[in-house]
Order: structure tokens, then sequence, then C-alpha cells
């Protein structure tokens, strides 16, 4: 019997480098049946555990490993303390400012001693063993080096046996400070507290930035997860109830006033209104909506108050889907990322001994004690792994924000290495290349034909009485042709009219007796063969009509008055309008489309034509093993297969194909199959995403160059004695902040 798992999310507190995300990665992972993947740019943990494994375990593990956590709540969002990081940059600021200043300007140094020890001699205090400056440059560290760096240090302590950056610091800040008070105490070299003061506001000033563009990067989740609603208004006993969002159930039905939120997913029970899914789907057109319509949480009501009776709610809705599946990728690591990982899990120890052996080889060649620790400090101080362990993670985060906006939800990190190889996809046609609803394609109304009907119904016989007709007897038929000539009769302006006598007969049609005032005729609406067996010879523009609808695979309903055929309607599945510009922007991408569909030859074959897949590339009467046995040849030939589809037939194609899209209108099983969900019902998302895609392991391989080529140039420079440790903490931070910045351009 299989264990279940459950998925847990923890804020995780205190990391500040990718050997953090190491250190409580192992942690969590030494648990038995735990397994768990650290965000560093989310400062979270996403962990698959043993339903009987409390979460309080789990923190104990994460606290046991030197590091905060605490239970991330559904639809909670991360909070990243950049409060707390501006405290601790504003009072190392104070401290540390004048301490680098009076250093770095010698001039001063005199007359500060000369002040120090005139203050000092009109209290009787005896004078400073060498200079009184170097006193108040000591003084003035103090509280940076000991104080407000406390935290570094306590973590360091946490962390000897696995060791991460904040070690280097600590190590690099405490040698400084203490050499300091060794040298200004004996005469035994130069002081460098001010360096330890300036290294520790560095790195503050490094994470403040760093929280603040991670923030910025997290913004589009935040976004999301903040348009759930709090409130919502239940209508019951026929009067409004202002409850919290909790308190409402399935089935509840709910008012939604003009320039409010839907509150949850449902179905419109009255009023009309024009709604805006921008935020969920990326689509700017407001859709119109009625009694019947569809709803999703969180999308903006315009201009009309609708009565919405609730079908989903909490964890089930479309908007909590999305964010779950957006921080499940936010939590998965792309392959490129654990190339990261592995480095950075020997990167602290190397650099510990670099800086060793950098001390021992300019002191042991005849240099000072002052000067050697002082470039052992500066190889600790430059050789940051935060950059690294940034790269990927806030790419991605910023990725998947913005896809989220846009309608593309990125379920795997893994897809932005397999996008930019793709060169063939794999099109379904039914809700795919089409909008999977049938419609009137073409309606061909024959006044003529009706003369054979006599003098008694020439009054009534106009397109108008004609399509009223259709209308009242279609209206009472559930058959997805009947509703589509349903609502093309009602969108020409027909009326209804009673109908009595009326009766379906599967397969073939429907027919009543309806009223429409000074007549009533038997109305029959069938398949031509149908409709033939009780009707006089059709009139040749309808012969024309019914051929030239078959001939593209439309499905053909005949209507007939009193045996005389009037009308024939010409029904199929309406093809996307950016169908054919999505296939010419594929191809113009080197990218070869294909179309499976378990549709008729000659219906695939005219939406082949329509969208511009070459017929040599169209499979019809496709079965879900066919779609599957399709991707798996034409991987075989080596190529990178894109399979789009939306139905649980789908399924089994989309989880073989090398990357996946589901339509997010399409089925739960698809979309759980697929590697990116296009929320959106037009296909020019798919166009969207791959740019997406490719533009961030873009975006990630120019911050993975930027952070080794950074320490690869950075240590030799600092073991070389070229650069002052100041200057190497400015830089370090400043890495980070670029790795961040460069992952915001994604936006």
């Amino acid at each position: 019997m299989s264990t279940v798992l459950e998925p847990t999310t923890l804020s995780i507190e205190g990391m500040t480098c990718s050997s953090c995300v190491n250190t409580v990665e192992k942690a969590l992972n030494a648990v038995d049946g735990v397994s768990a993947t650290i965000n560093f740019a989310t400062e979270t943990a996403h962990i698959l555990a043993p339903a009987d494994i409390d979460v309080k375990e789990l923190v104990k593990v994460v606290e046991k490993a030197g590091y905060k956590a605490s239970l991330l709540a559904d639809g909670q969002a991360v909070t990243l303390h950049s409060k707390k990081s501006a405290k601790a940059l504003f009072f190392a600021f104070i401290f540390a400012a004048p301490a680098v200043a009076i250093s770095m300007v010698m001039s001063w140094h005199h007359y500060i001693d000369m002040w120090i020890i005139d203050r000092l001699d009109s209290f009787s205090i005896a004078r400073p063993l060498y200079s009184a400056t170097s006193w108040l440059v000591i003084a003035l560290s103090a509280p940076v080096v000991l104080i407000i760096a406390w935290p570094i240090h306590r973590a360091a302590l946490r962390n000897l046996k696995h060791p991460t950056m904040d070690n280097l610091i600590s190590m690099g800040s405490m040698a400084a400070f203490t050499w300091s008070i060794y040298a200004n105490s004996t005469g035994a070299g130069d002081v460098y507290t001010e360096v330890a003061a300036g290294v520790i506001f560095f790195v503050i000033l490094g994470r403040y930035l760093e929280t603040r563009a991670k923030s910025a990067a997290g913004e589009a989740l935040s976004s999301l997860l903040a348009l759930g609603s709090k409130e919502v208004t239940i209508v019951r006993g026929g009067f409004p109830l202002i409850v919290p969002i909790e308190q409402l159930h399935i089935g509840d039905e709910f008012e939604v006033r003009p320039g409010d939120r839907i509150a949850t997913d449902g179905i419109v029970i009255k009023g009309e209104s024009a709604v805006d899914n921008s935020m969920l789907t990326g689509e700017s057109k407001p859709v119109d909506v009625r009694p019947g319509s569809q709803v999703v949480g969180a999308s903006l009501n315009h201009n009309g108050r609708l009565i919405v009776r609730a079908t989903r709610i909490g964890k089930d809705t479309e908007l909590a889907r999305i964010t779950a599946m957006v921080i499940s990728a936010q939590g998965t690591k792309a392959p490129i990322q654990r190339l990261a990982d592995r480095i950075s899990a020997i990167f602290v120890p190397i650099v510990t001994l670099i800086s060793i052996g950098t001390f021992a080889g300019w002191y042991y060649s005849g240099h000072t004690l002052t000067r050697s620790i002082s470039i052992a400090i500066t190889v600790l101080v430059i050789a940051c792994p935060c950059a690294l362990g940034l790269a990927t993670p806030v790419a991605l985060l910023v990725a998947s924000g913005r896809g989220a906006q846009r309608g593309i939800v990125l379920r795997e990190p893994r897809v932005l290495e397999v996008a930019r190889t793709v060169d063939t996809v794999v099109f379904d046609k039914t809700g795919t290349l089409t909008y999977g609803h049938m419609k009137v394609q073409e309606a061909t109304v024959s006044l003529a034909a009706g003369t054979v009907l006599g003098s008694t119904f020439a009054p009534l016989i106009s397109k108008e009485m004609i399509l009223s007709s259709a209308l009242a007897i279609e209206s009472q038929n559930s058959h997805p042709v009947a509703l589509a000539i349903t609502r093309y009769s009602l969108g020409e302006g027909a009326k209804n009219f009673d109908v009595s006598d009326y009766a379906v007969t599967p397969g073939s049609g429907a027919a009543g007796r309806v009223n429409l005032g000074t007549q009533s005729p038997v109305v029959l609406i069938g398949s031509p063969a149908a409709v033939a067996h009780s009707c006089t010879e059709f009139h040749a523009e309808l012969k024309l009509a019914i051929a030239h609808a078959q001939e593209v695979g439309l499905t053909v309903s005949v209507l007939a008055w009193d045996g005389v055929a009037l009308a024939v309607f010409s029904v199929g599945d309406q093809l996307k309008e950016d169908a054919a510009q999505t296939i010419n922007a594929l191809t113009n991408l080197g990218i070869t489309p294909w179309l499976v569909t378990g549709d008729s030859a000659e219906v695939a074959a005219g939406v082949a034509m329509a969208v511009g897949i070459d017929a040599a590339h169209v499979v019809s009467a496709a079965l879900p093993e066919t779609k599957l046995q399709i991707v798996e040849k034409l991987k075989s030939e080596g190529r990178c297969v894109l399979m789009i589809g939306d139905g649980i037939n789908d399924a089994a194609a989309l989880t073989a194909s090398d990357l996946s899209m589901a339509m997010g209108t399409g089925t739960d099983t698809a979309i759980s199959s697929a590697d990116i969900t296009l929320m959106n019902s037009g296909l020019a998302s798919v166009i969207d995403a791959l740019h997406l895609a490719k533009k961030t392991l873009t975006i990630i391989r120019l911050n993975m160059g930027w952070a080794l080529v950074y320490n690869v140039i950075g240590i030799p420079i600092a073991a070389l004695g070229l650069l002052q440790p100041i200057y190497a903490a400015a830089a370090m931070a400043m890495s980070s902040v670029f790795v961040v910045t460069n992952s915001l351009r994604i936006k």
C-alpha cells in the first residue's frame, strides 16, 4: 500500500545564499518519506510528506538546521522582511559611514587625535595607546560588527558543519575587527575595523536590495493571490447578506454589483453584464454574460447587476487552481538550477581553503601580517555564492508570475530548456484549433421554395418567420446542433411561438406544430435524409447549400413546413480567429504543424486547409492511442514534439510529448498532464508561451554566466591583492542585485 503524500509550504527565514538552501534541503530530505525543494527567491520550502508527519516536526527540523520556519497557508502570500532589512541598513549606515569616512581622509587623523587627547587630559584620563583616531573608528565599528551583524554571526555558528556565506562574512569581519584592536593596542600594524563595518554595511545593503527586488519579482503572483474575495453578498430569502467568503457554500446564490469582483466560480442565474477576465486569462476583451453563462471567481463585473449560483469554492476555483500551479512550478527546480546547487554545495569550503592559502602565501613570502590578513579577508568577502543561488529561482519567479498574468501557467521549469528545441507541434482540433461548440456557419432560407405552400401561407413566408419557427422547435431541444440553431435564430431577431405536439426522434430530428398566428404548420427540422422522407423535392437553392456544407464536413439540418423544405442550416465547430495566424507564426519559427483529430477526413481536411496545415500532416479519425502513436513516431524520428490539446483523449499524447500545452478551457485530466496551461481561449498564447520560455532561459543563462564569471575573475583579483576588502563587499552586494534586476527584464 503506497503512502499518501500531502503538499506543505513553509516560509523560511534566515537563508542568505544557495549554501543555506542546500543545508535546509538536506535537513528536510533526511526525514523519512519527505521530499523537499527550497526556493531561495521566495524563501519557501515546498514539501511532500506522509500524512502522518506533523508540520510542527518539519518546522523543528528547519529550526535545528539554524533557520526559522512557519506554515504558509493556502492562498497566503510570502512576506519578505524588507522592514527588518531597512532598519538594519539604517543603523549600519549611521555607524559605518563615519568610520569609513574618517579612515579614508588621512588629514583628519591629526586633528581628531589632538581633539580626543585634549578632552581626555581635561578629565585626567590616561591617553590612549597609539592612534586615538583608530580607537574612535573601532568604537564606531563595534555596534555594526558586534550588534547589527549578530544575526550573521549566529547563523555562522549554527552552520559550522555546513558552512554558508554567513561563515565567510562572519570570519572576514571578525578577523578584521579583532586584528585591528590588537594592532592598535600594540602598534603591530594598520587598523581595518572600517573594513569590517563597511563589509557588513554592504552585505546588509545587498540583502535589502535583494529583498526589494525579489518582492518586485513576486508582484504578479501576489496580485493573483490578492484577487480572492474576503467577503461575499449572499442572497437568502430575497435579501442580500454580507458574510465572510468562508461561509459561502456550493449552491448558494450571491450578488455581484457593477465594479465588484465575482466572489467564486459559478453560473449566472439573473442579470446581464460584461465581465473582465484579463487577470486570469490575459484576454483584454470583456466577455458578455447572461443567465446560463459560466463566470470565474476574481473576474471583474463591469456594468450590470448579476445573481450567480456558486459551483466551485475554495481550493477548487479557477483562481486557486492557477495559483497552485504557479506556486508548484516555483517550488520545482529546473535542470540548470541543479548545476548551481552542486557548485554552491562545495563553494564555501573551497573559498575558505583559498582564503587560508592566500594568507599563507602572502605571509610566508615576506609580507606583513596586516597585509596578509587584509588580502585573505578580501577573498572571503568577494566570494559570495548569492548570485549563483538567485540566478534561476528569481528568473523563474518573474516568468511564472508574468505568465500567469497573461494566462500562461508554467507547471514545470524544465519547459524552459525544452521550448527552444521544439521543431514539431501536434494540434488536436476540437477545443484547440476550434472553440469546441457548434455554431451555424451558414444559413440558407429559400423564399422561392415557399411558393409551393400556396396563397394561405404567402403572408408568413419571410426569413423572420421561418427562423422563428426554427427557434420554436429547437429551443425545446438540448442537442448541440439544436442549441446552435437556437442561438443563431435569436441573433437574427427571431420570435418565439407556442409549440404543440412536440416530438424528438434521436438521430433524425424534431417536429411540432407551431402557432404562427394565422397558420399553425407542422415544422420539421432534421437531417436531409430524414426530412426528405416527409417532403416534396428540395428546391435547387437548398440542394446546392446541402452539397456545399457536406463537402466541407459541416452538419446539415433542413427545416420544412407541412412537407415543404424552406431552409438549410450548415452547423459546425467554430474555428478560432487567430488559428491561422498562430500556425503561420509557428511555421515562421521553423516549427512544423500537424493536425491529429478524431473527426472525419472531410472535417479534418477543411480545418487544415483553413489554418494552413499541409495535407500530408493531417491524421483524421484518431483514437487516443493513435494520437499517442503519432507523438512517439515523431519523437523516434528525432523531432522535439510539442503537443497541444484539451480533452481526456489527449492526455496520453500530452504526457508522452517533449513539451505539452493544455487549453485552460479543457478537462482537468488534460490540464494535469500538460507542462503549460493556456488560460486564454485564443491560440496566440502558444507563441507567447514559447517566447516567454525562451526569454526566461536566456535570462537564466546570462545570470548563471555572470555569477560564475564574477567569481572566476573576482577571487583571483582579490587573492593577488589588487582589491580592497570594502570594494569587494560592494562588488559582492551588487552582483546579487544585478542578477535579480536582470531577471525583472522578463516583465
